[in-house]
């Protein structure tokens, strides 16, 4: 039996709050386009009462002990562990994807919560030597405050939980703008971190209009550092709006992820995995693979066997148990990828699969290859964000890796071969913030999360992720 789609709210100060008078925005099934709840949008009022909470509950949460910080947050992750059929269910309704990927994003985010329940036992800072024995010198890392978060709905709660697990880990507060289109994740995190024993205002959540909010947000004093992840023209305003203010800024932004495929690599292996990573989520990942360069040798066979693969893709509901893809997250990304499709065929590439919309209910976009695609085609240095491929010839490893680093992004990369000379030098020479060499491995809370270029500032996970979040004093005492 589906469990109910969660009944959907702000939460602020402690207190989930429902829509009362506010005004609601519609949230619906993007496989069937039926509501399946309303959203409250935060007024002005609400945003205050979120940073005067936030403010107040830093003076205290600052001030805790790393275990107790620990404490709740090891507990969050038992009980996401233990909602993870609900939240999912609730996460393929309003997100669309399969439902076997909704229970894997929840159950990565409670690894994600884990692991920062014990990094923040691990905020070291260090004693420096001093050149007057008298002398005592010390560097101290502290949370920098109040936070604004602002997370996509790609992976609603796994994108959030990153950010919110820092934040708290580190003794900072914050306030999370959640995505409208996929809420329902958001509040059930923020019932779990509620139930496990988190005070008051240490996180709110907030829905709305996003540049309202973000500007009533950013704007305020209160707000200290801003996290953001979502594309690449959003992010830039938001930080050009940072920056006004001399706020710390971390920036996870979008992709265009090359993917090198050379003559000496395992390429039925290379094609069966790469056509698994490409309809993930129905394509909406900012590290899928979208550009695919291979080598002239194993062209042919790479393509077809590709082809083959993509065409097995199983498109459905994700409530239907045989579905490996699901919709569109709304129609806006429907039109986006279907006029990027249109564009590339105009402008002499060739069309070996899919391009067209599925059916008449929902938002269904056949998974697509295409292949010889023109430099100038705009889906060469447009991030399609959805389930298309564009597959292009390469001779040598020099050339590969111009095409690669062609555009302004630099977030993930993927490489397939068996020679460990032409492995460095790929690593060595793709501008990216993450390079994957014979498979993907890129979720792993151990992990730093994070590009470069036009693709963002900082990382998230791994032992960097607390530094957005603290600041560094140094202390000389005699």
């Amino acid at each position: 039996m589906t469990p109910p789609y969660p009944t959907l709210t702000l939460y602020i100060d402690g207190q989930f709050i429902d829509a009362g008078s506010r005004q609601r925005l519609d949230v619906r099934d993007p496989g069937t386009l039926d509501l399946v709840g309303t959203l409250p949008c935060a007024t002005p009022q609400d945003l205050d009462a979120a940073l005067s909470a936030a403010e107040r509950a830093f003076t205290h949460w600052k001030q805790t002990s790393p275990m107790d910080r620990s404490a709740v947050l090891r507990k969050t992750a038992e009980l996401l562990r233990e909602r993870a059929d609900v939240i999912a269910h609730g996460i393929t309704r309003d997100n669309g994807k399969p439902l076997t990927e909704a229970k894997a994003e929840v159950l990565n985010s409670a690894e994600h919560v884990e692991w920062h329940a014990e990094e923040c036992r691990r905020i070291y800072g260090r004693v420096v030597p001093a050149r007057d024995p008298l002398v005592r010198q010390m560097v101290i890392r502290e949370p920098v405050g109040v936070c604004a978060a602002f997370s996509p709905w790609n992976f609603p709660l796994g994108q959030a939980i990153k950010k919110v697990s820092a934040a708290i880990g580190a003794g900072c507060t914050l306030i999370l703008k959640g995505p409208e289109e996929s809420p329902s994740a958001i509040v059930e995190m923020a019932r779990a971190f509620h139930d496990a024993g988190l005070p008051p205002g240490v996180f709110n959540v907030v829905f709305g209009h996003p540049a309202e909010i973000s500007k009533h947000l950013i704007e305020s004093p209160v707000v200290r550092q801003v996290s953001f992840t979502g594309s690449v023209p959003v992010g830039k305003q938001l930080a050009a709006l940072a920056g006004q203010h001399m706020k710390r800024t971390c920036m996870e932004l979008g992709g265009h992820s090359p993917l090198l495929v050379f003559d000496d690599a395992d390429v039925d292996a290379a094609a069966t995995l790469v056509a698994r990573m490409k309809v993930r989520n129905a394509g909406q990942v900012c590290v899928s693979p979208s550009r695919l360069f291979v080598q002239a040798g194993v062209y042919d066979r790479f393509v077809k066997r590709f082809v083959d693969a993509i065409e097995s893709v199983q498109v459905g509901h994700g409530l239907q148990p045989s579905s490996q893809m699901g919709p569109l997250i709304h129609d806006r990304r429907l039109q986006a990828v279907r006029e990027l499709v249109d564009d590339a065929t105009r402008a002499g590439a060739r069309l070996l699969t899919g391009g067209t919309r599925l059916g008449d209910a929902g938002h269904f976009f056949s998974p697509t290859v295409i292949a010889e695609v023109p430099a100038h085609a705009r889906i060469m240095s447009e991030e399609p964000f959805g389930p298309v491929a564009s597959v292009v010839k390469f001779d040598g490893v020099e050339q590969a890796l111009r095409m690669a680093n062609s555009v302004p992004y630099g977030l993930a990369s993927y490489a397939f071969t068996e020679s460990h000379k032409t492995a460095t030098q790929v690593m060595n020479g793709l501008e990216v913030g993450m390079v994957n060499i014979n498979h993907s491995g890129m979720a792993h809370p151990e992990l730093p999360f994070g590009g470069v270029k036009d693709s963002g500032i900082g990382s998230e996970g791994g032992t960097e992720t607390f530094d957005g979040f603290l600041v560094t004093k140094m202390v000389t005492q005699i």
